[in-house]
């Protein structure tokens, strides 16, 4: 009697155990555990469906290798258990993108990248960069070399927002001559950008920026015998909205730029006054997609704006104000992160108010493809056109075709490999200035992170110009830097 009532509350605890481990399978993914633990069994089946659960829930006690943890699927297509982390995901709620196989990424925190600074609901990330340069340019039979420190200071604060988005970025650098001479060529860029999210179909964009360099002295509008060529400050405000109308993208865009140019300081000790370039540029764009397919977004775009000088007649007596008109068609493609980009075909000219003046155009080609043939490779291609007034007696100004690349490769998980082309034609349409010009630059460089705040660097370049009126001139640079960064 001892002995049955001993075996019937054996049985009855089993069964219990058995009935709790089911209840517990109907809220895991694998549904074919809760099915075999809810058929009804005798006692003999529930104790070895009771044995079998204990022993396929302890199985995975060992936490599984970052290779097989994820979403990997058995034959069934169940998902295997995930041990622990499950519990650590759950408590996010913004998780980390799953990579393209369905993989959790092993990352190393030392070499992760900076985390940057919390500022309320904002992130900041400053990076503080110092190197130093040596750089010989060589003009027709005159050669000047120098060695300079260049200072960089750059920082991105990005807000932290469930909706909307505002971006800030700015980027100063500041050079300083440590020996021979040469003329240096600070720059400073600021950008803010406020994203609107109107409504799931539409989304607004502001911005405003500020951009400053000097002019360099191999530009085509520098002026020859000067020290210091003019300071070059660029203003900018735009206003844009996009709207998703189904199987048709339509977008719509204001920009404004003010363009001021500092004197000219000349060899002989006086200074020459810039203010006739000094202007104001509005231009509206509209633009109308069709999408083919999520891939596949033909479109067509069409600008009109309006460029204003603060002097009606610069020092030789030219109007140089102007209307301009541009259209163009092409196609948007994003396959992945793999290959996106998009390219467009069109035409674009601007009509001066001076009769002298011909008008300034012709056929653009403009376009950007991003292409990543491996993972920890990333290549950008780009062609773009531009127009480019002048201030040359009689001349219109210039038609400009730039074709570039660059792109990284990561060497190892602490080392990067940098490099970039660009081939620059500069033609003059009307023929009175017979001073069309070439310009090739190339470059490369490598990073290499000591951990995740401070990095070494090294780069060296090379930039050829190649005038049809005039010596060509060649400059090489070389230079070793440090980049502090949070």
């Amino acid at each position: 009697m001892t002995q049955f009532h001993s075996a019937t509350k054996r049985t009855r605890v089993l069964r219990t155990a058995a009935w709790l481990l089911a209840g517990c399978a109907l809220f895991s993914p694998n549904t074919s555990l809760a099915q075999a633990l809810l058929a009804p069994t005798d006692d003999t089946a529930s104790t070895t469906a009771a044995t079998t659960t204990v022993g396929t829930v302890a199985a995975p006690a060992v936490v599984p290798s970052a290779e097989t943890t994820g979403s990997i699927s058995t034959e069934a297509g169940e998902p295997l258990f995930t041990g622990p982390t499950v519990d650590e995901d759950m408590a996010r709620t913004n998780l980390r993108e799953n990579s393209v196989d369905g993989l959790r990424q092993q990352l190393n925190i030392a070499e992760d990248a900076a985390t940057g600074i919390r500022l309320g609901s904002f992130v900041l990330k400053p990076t503080l960069g110092q190197t130093f340069n040596f750089e010989k340019t060589k003009t027709g039979d005159d050669t000047e070399s120098r060695s300079y420190l260049e200072t960089g200071l750059k920082g991105t604060l990005t807000s932290d927002w469930s909706r909307h988005e505002l971006s800030i970025t700015g980027e100063g650098t500041w050079q300083r001559n440590v020996s021979g001479s040469g003329e240096t060529e600070p720059t400073a860029d600021l950008q803010a950008v406020l994203r609107l999210d109107i409504s799931r179909e539409t989304t607004g964009t502001l911005k405003a920026g500020y951009h400053f360099e000097r002019e360099d002295a191999d530009d085509p509008n520098a002026i020859a015998n000067a020290t210091s060529q003019s300071d070059v400050n660029q203003y900018t405000l735009g206003a844009g909205i996009e709207h998703d109308f189904g199987i048709l993208r339509g977008s719509a865009k204001v920009d404004f730029d003010r363009y001021t140019y500092g004197d000219v300081d000349l060899d002989n000790g006086t200074t020459l006054s810039r203010d006739d370039r000094d202007r104001n540029e509005g231009a509206l764009t509209l633009r109308v997609g069709y999408e083919l397919s999520p891939a596949l977004i033909p479109f067509l775009e069409g600008s009109a704006g309006r460029s204003i000088y603060d002097l009606r007649q610069d020092t030789l007596g030219f109007e140089r104000s102007y209307d301009n008109y541009g259209l163009r068609a092409g196609i948007e493609a994003d396959l992945g992160e793999k290959l996106s980009g998009e390219i467009a075909l069109g035409y674009e000219t601007y009509r001066f108010d001076d009769s002298r003046l011909d008008e300034l155009g012709g056929v653009t080609i403009d376009g950007l493809v991003n292409w990543s043939p491996q993972r920890g490779t990333n290549i950008t291609y780009g062609v773009s056109t531009g127009l480019e007034p002048s201030t040359t007696p009689g001349e219109s100004g210039a038609l400009t075709y730039t074709l570039s690349s660059n792109g990284t490769h990561e060497l190892r998980s602490n080392l990067l490999a940098r490099w970039s082309n660009s081939l620059t034609f500069r033609n003059y349409p009307s023929g009175s200035f017979s001073g069309d010009e070439k310009v090739w630059m190339t470059g490369a460089g490598l990073t290499w992170d000591v951990n995740r705040t401070l990095a070494l660097t090294g780069d060296v370049s090379y930039e050829r110009t190649n005038r049809d009126l005039g010596p060509s001139t060649d400059t090489a640079r070389i230079g070793v830097g440090l980049t502090l960064r949070r």
